[in-house]
């Protein structure tokens, strides 16, 4: 991995310096476009709408046009900034780890340290682990002050970029104001469907199918090129009937019934064996009315003697 920015954790008069990386990567298939007619590749160009010519990254700024004026500002002038030059990434508050919701999050950066002794880099991720506290911290990168979370991932120190307040949307739609009445057998049909699901999550178990069926489709058409018979290759497409609506409930056994199905074997004995374990509501359990019919029958031998 390349570093892509190099600052300092700050936080009172204690400072870490560390190298920045991109956590994460994209593995989509590159794909570019092309003219139909002659599959020629289609490239956008930088053209000048004043002079005509097209203009070369070195030659174009950025400008802000509020309808009447316009205002350019050279890579000089944003460099300028004093929160651009800042190099710090500075603690602000610590939080509890859960405190954040999920919804804010937006990129995800490794912190390596960047010190002959990594000491102050160990003892602040300690500390966050030994609290459970997630930092708030303000930094600057690729000319954008953020919002961030420092936190710990396995024995690492992970930097979340955060999103500001005003860039999340409210959720305001009208069909939720509505009254809805949901009986208890739906809710406990729901709450079966849901169990029926439930387990550990485990990342390395879910795969992206689309890249991969992307993969085979160019594999398959670099081989046999416009003659490929997509039928063939992925097998038959399953349409389902257009306009079939099922009602809730049905909708909810049909697919607690086809996930029950699908599980393995040992799973399914697993669940049938522990249900039948628990005795019925209301019921005597099994084992009793045998005891109570020895007793009967020991009474009327008594009496017939």
């Amino acid at each position: 991995m390349r570093s892509i920015w190099k600052g300092a954790v700050a936080f009172g008069l204690v400072n870490v310096p560390v190298k920045v990386y991109s956590a994460t990567q994209d593995h989509d298939v590159s794909l570019h476009q092309v003219h139909d007619a002659d599959g020629g590749r289609i490239r956008y160009q930088r053209r000048c709408e004043v002079c005509g010519e097209v203009v070369d990254y070195a030659h174009i700024d950025k400008a802000y046009d509020d309808g009447d004026r316009t205002v350019v500002l050279t890579d000089e002038d944003l460099a300028s900034l004093p929160q651009e030059r800042s190099r710090e990434i500075e603690v602000v508050q610590f939080v509890p780890s859960d405190a954040l919701d999920p919804i804010m999050f937006d990129r995800s950066y490794y912190l390596e340290p960047d010190s002959k002794s990594p000491k102050a880099y160990v003892l602040l991720r300690r500390t966050l682990e030994d609290t459970d506290r997630t930092a708030i911290v303000k930094f600057a990168l690729r000319q954008k002050t953020r919002l961030g979370a420092l936190r710990v991932r396995e024995d690492v120190l992970m930097l979340q970029s955060l999103l500001w307040e005003d860039e999340v949307r409210a959720a305001d739609f009208p069909a939720l104001r509505d009254d809805v009445r949901i009986s208890a057998r739906e809710k406990e049909m729901s709450a079966a469907l849901v169990d029926s699901f439930s387990g550990d999550f485990t990342p390395e178990e879910y795969t992206d199918e689309y890249q991969e069926q992307l993969h085979i489709l160019i594999e398959a058409k670099l081989a046999k090129g416009d003659a490929l018979d997509t039928d063939a290759t992925f097998g038959e497409s399953e349409e389902t009937e257009p306009g079939q609506v099922l009602d809730l409930m049905e909708a909810l056994k049909r697919s607690v019934e086809r996930n029950r199905k699908s599980q393995p074997a040992v799973d399914r004995k697993t669940t049938e064996s522990a249900a039948a374990k628990k005795p019925a509501a209301g019921k005597k359990t099994a084992g009793k009315e045998p005891a109570a019919k020895s007793s009967a029958d020991k009474q009327a031998k008594r009496k017939g003697a």
